[in-house]
């Protein structure tokens, strides 16, 4: 009897030892949903993110607005008769 009673505690201490700590284990689950989640959440914003980017697309493939707007914000052009004034911020010159 003995015997029964050693061999079933060391089987149900087996088995908590692997819903706990082993392979498959809670602590393990859980953090598999924390990463899920985590997975999902940047998903999201990718999905945004490439809304926004095809929005762009379909304005400059379509519109000049978007091309001229981007012309003067990353190429820095101006129309003809406009003129163009740059402000330097003191802060950012360097004395040499």
């Amino acid at each position: 009897m003995r015997i029964l009673v050693a061999i079933l505690f060391l089987l149900l201490a087996f088995l908590q030892y692997r819903l706990w700590v082993g392979e498959g284990s809670l602590a393990e689950v859980n953090n598999l949903e924390k990463e899920i989640t985590r997975q999902e959440a940047a998903l999201v914003d990718l999905k945004k993110r490439n809304r926004a980017l095809q929005a762009e697309v379909e304005d400059l493939r379509s519109g000049s607005a978007a091309l001229e707007e981007r012309a003067r914000s990353e190429l820095g052009m101006i129309k003809e008769g406009e003129t163009f004034y740059q402000v330097i911020d003191q802060s950012q010159i360097t004395t040499q």
